[in-house]
């Protein structure tokens, strides 16, 4: 599957590279311009997917390069990114063939959802689905759907953030998972409180797990958790 393309336009080279970092994280491909006469110039040469445009550029600001791209494209989505906030500004703006416009300082989690939302095609938000099944761990049946473990015909209920953790460990058995991506994936951050609240998670878990004493979820100092049995 080809990757969503965004073409950033970004005087500030920090913050260009922070936010081009973020978004190829986030699984984006990202066309980076210094100016707004390169941003046309990539546009007409790669047709990106969505566009990010800085408004105060050199050689041409954003709303010039919107005006110049709406006369011939009216669909492929544009966000302006700008410290100008005033009302006659955002109008200028949408006037000139925006579809969204972000303050700075922004976060670059808004960001990606603003482009999330904008190439959908009901202009929502698309929340991966999520699929629920049954894992075999050793002598265990854990029910990600009913969040159970089952040990011949004792069961017995885990809690829904349990479950989460279980279930990615169980797609990645015998592999570690990094503990930011297990924050990332079920708390939405890596914060400090949220790595405390996992590392209770993972104490409680185990303690659900000693019901068959082949499983193991193994700390790899400074890096993650596996899986084993």
């Amino acid at each position: 599957m080809n990757k969503v393309s965004v073409l950033l336009a970004e005087d500030e080279l920090a913050l260009a590279h922070i936010v081009r970092e973020s978004l190829e994280v986030s699984g984006f491909e990202v066309i980076l311009c210094a100016n707004g006469e390169q941003a046309l110039q990539k546009y007409n040469h790669k047709k990106p997917d969505i566009l990010a445009l800085d408004v105060m550029m050199p050689k041409m600001d954003g709303f010039e390069v919107a005006k110049r791209i709406r006369q011939a494209d009216k669909l492929t989505p544009i966000i302006f990114l700008t410290a100008k906030s005033q009302p006659k500004d955002v109008v200028a703006g949408f006037e000139s063939g925006a579809n969204d416009y972000l303050k700075k300082p922004f976060s670059v989690e808004e960001l990606i959802i603003r482009i999330r939302v904008l190439l959908s095609a009901n202009r929502l938000l698309e929340r991966p689905k999520t699929i629920n099944k049954d894992y075999r761990i050793s002598e265990l049946i854990f029910s990600s759907a009913k969040n159970t473990l089952q040990l011949g015909t004792n069961i017995w209920p885990i809690t829904a953030r349990e479950s989460d953790i279980l279930k990615m460990l169980c797609q990645n058995r015998h592999e570690v998972i990094a503990r930011k991506e297990l924050l990332k994936n079920i708390w939405g951050d890596d914060s400090f409180f949220n790595a405390r609240s996992l590392d209770v998670f993972i104490t409680k878990l185990r303690r659900h797990l000693q019901a068959d004493p082949n499983i193991q979820i193994i700390n790899i100092r400074g890096v993650g958790y596996k899986l084993v049995w």
